[in-house]
């Protein structure tokens, strides 16, 4: 691996100073697949940031095989997503390995593991929450990857409560392991996104850290839609930090002191739609599908007269050029102009 030339050095500690300069609580915006792109980011960074960004999560196995090219894009970024923590996953240690060393220059403000994810395919596969269930692979991992960062990169881990229910054994290994952020979504892998998020668990986890290793900051995760929600959660349970996922969905100023999402027009909400699509458009152009974009109808295309019907209309296009034409014009047929 080359030396990194000195302006790299120096970005790398700033990168080591970041969590150290966090207010408490920190908020993050959470990893989602095919949500937290390069272009969702800037939106939300444009909007109101939060004190850390996550990227989509990134296979190290794919980065580390054929498929690679594919699979950068997801590390792509601008510099208003900062500080933005690589998230990655898969199964072999030699590959997180390489995959920490490359990230080291590449301007992240660290490595997180996805020790989480509970969807059945991966988890088929042994990977992400399957760890919980493999723990001297989880553990070969976290060295691994914390090897390959070389001390130039914090490393951290996201996971849940407990494969089939609540194990704290779990969580006491991986604050064994000197993680610098450990981030909890309250529920178990059996119970996906149903049942209560259980805040009460991530304190018991919280009070464990204490105990075993004060120096990693701990992160709440689960269904905080606001941030007053998220402050009031921090401070009852004593939290480092609040990860915030779905609840970007529903207020893409969700991490502002005071958001005006409650207040802003038609006009203003199908403005920012179209922001999103025309950046879409420049980032990407053919390299990802126009149906990515349905998914964020639901955050511009609300709460207004007719909402519901432009949505469907939007969700059925096929093309950006004619989804911007339909948020300049509500209620205009794509590819026509007819109202």
């Amino acid at each position: 691996m080359r030396e990194p030339q000195p302006q790299i050095q120096e970005k790398m500690q700033e990168n080591l100073t970041t969590r150290n300069k966090l207010p408490k609580p920190f908020f993050v915006l959470a990893p989602m697949d095919d949500v937290t792109d390069t272009v969702f980011r800037q939106i939300v960074a444009d909007c109101a940031p939060p004190d850390l960004f996550f990227t989509e999560f990134v296979n190290v196995d794919g980065l580390q095989s054929p498929g690679r090219k594919a699979l950068l894009k997801k590390l792509q970024f601008t510099p208003k997503e900062q500080p933005l923590i690589a998230q990655i996953w898969g199964k072999n240690p030699e590959n997180y390995f390489k995959t920490a060393q490359e990230l080291i220059d590449m301007g992240f403000a660290g490595i997180d593991i996805n020790m989480g994810c509970p969807i059945k395919d991966i988890v088929n596969n042994g990977c992400c929450c399957a760890l919980i269930n493999n723990r001297p692979l989880a553990v070969e991992i976290i060295k691994a990857t914390q090897a390959g960062a070389n001390g130039k990169l914090p490393v951290s881990v996201k996971t849940r409560l407990g494969f089939n229910e609540i194990d704290l054994s779990w969580h006491k290994l991986l604050l064994e392991q000197g993680l610098d952020y450990l981030t909890i979504h309250g529920r178990t892998r059996r119970q996906m996104s149903k049942d209560e998020n259980n805040w009460q668990a991530i304190e018991d986890i919280r009070k464990m850290r204490d105990k075993i290793a004060p120096a990693t900051l701990i992160i709440g995760n689960g269904d905080v839609a606001s941030r007053q929600q998220g402050l009031e959660l921090a401070k009852k349970h004593n939290l480092d930090g609040i990860m915030i996922g779905r609840g970007i969905f529903n207020d893409p100023f969700v991490f502002a002191q005071e958001s005006p999402w409650p207040n802003y027009s038609k006009t203003q909400k199908l403005a920012l739609f179209k922001k999103h699509i025309e950046l879409f458009t420049a980032t990407w152009r053919s390299e990802r599908p126009t149906n990515q974009l349905n998914k964020f109808c639901k955050v511009y295309i609300n709460s207004f007269d007719g909402a519901k019907e432009l949505r469907e209309k939007m969700m059925a296009t096929k093309s950006t050029t004619d989804l911007v034409q339909m948020v300049g014009m509500p209620g205009l047929e794509p590819g026509t102009n007819r109202l």
